[in-house]
């Protein structure tokens, strides 16, 4: 059974979204910030993470950059989540290492659907 951790400040979208990936049949964690996210990663990392960008203490392009930068994590799956929709944000998110963006609010299949073919590939 594969992991997700869903790292979202929000405990509404947190529930919402850990709700959705349970239904997939997944296995979730969740995490309240970056910080709390990179020390469940540290003990026992996940297969993917839900990653929202705003967030207290640590930011989402923040916790994504040092995923991707320790070569412990480097291939670890990280959809980025947020209400920050604009294009610009959705470049910064990939550029800074997300495998794939999706905007708030989203459609339920459009989650379910990406972290399906994230987990496939």
């Amino acid at each position: 059974m594969a992991t997700v951790l869903v790292v979202e400040d929000n405990k509404a979208q947190r529930e919402m979204i850990s709700e959705l990936l349970i239904k997939m049949g997944l296995k979730v964690s969740v995490a309240s910030d970056g910080v709390e996210a990179l020390e469940q990663i540290d003990g026992n990392p996940p297969d993917l993470v839900v990653l929202d960008i705003i967030m207290p203490r640590m930011n989402g392009y923040e916790v994504c950059r040092r995923l991707k930068s320790n070569t412990k994590t480097q291939n670890l799956v990280v959809v980025m989540c947020s209400a920050k929709k604009e294009e610009f944000d959705r470049y910064w998110g990939m550029k800074n290492g997300a495998d794939a963006y999706i905007a708030k609010p989203f459609h339920p299949q459009e989650l379910v659907g990406t972290v399906k073919q994230l987990l496939r590939a």
